[in-house]
């Protein structure tokens, strides 16, 4: 997948390679985007309130900060629809700093990408960053995700 164009750059910083190889860019907006990276062809933004539309395709959930999506339902499409569009989209997935939603959001990924509920918080901070899914709630929520079919 590296090769492809459309693809992130698997060293590049916040990207974060599920087992299926399908790459995936947390990124916090509080920090600028490096004007020499590649733009996302979709972003899901995790926050209170709605954002600022980007200049590719969007979805926003609202999801408090330190807390759990508003609408769960709305969530599990969205982080769904992520997983599908990372197959062959460049994919980001951001709140205002890039850990604890955005964390918990990509251990969601994980789960639809196969790692067992209990190991994907573990395998995100190894992967992605060592404080990743930062409240006990946020870590229940991915212990309790499940993917299609489970």
């Amino acid at each position: 997948m590296e090769n492809d164009a459309w693809a992130w750059c698997a060293t590049d910083p916040g990207v974060l390679r599920l087992p299926s190889g399908r790459l995936v860019r947390g990124r916090g907006l509080r920090h600028p985007l490096d004007p020499a990276a590649p733009s996302p062809a979709y972003g899901l933004y995790l926050l209170g309130a709605r954002p600022e539309r980007p200049a590719w395709e969007s979805r926003w959930v609202r999801w408090p900060d330190f807390r759990l999506p508003a609408d769960r339902r709305d969530a599990r499409a969205a982080l769904t629809d992520a997983w599908r569009r990372a197959a062959d989209e460049r994919v980001e997935i951001a709140c205002h700093g890039g850990r604890g939603r955005t964390g918990t959001a990509l251990a969601c990924l994980a789960v639809l990408d196969g790692v067992p509920p209990e190991k994907a918080v573990r395998y995100v901070r190894d992967h992605y960053h060592p404080r990743a899914v930062e409240t006990p709630w946020q870590r229940g929520y991915v212990r309790g995700f499940t993917a299609p079919g489970s």
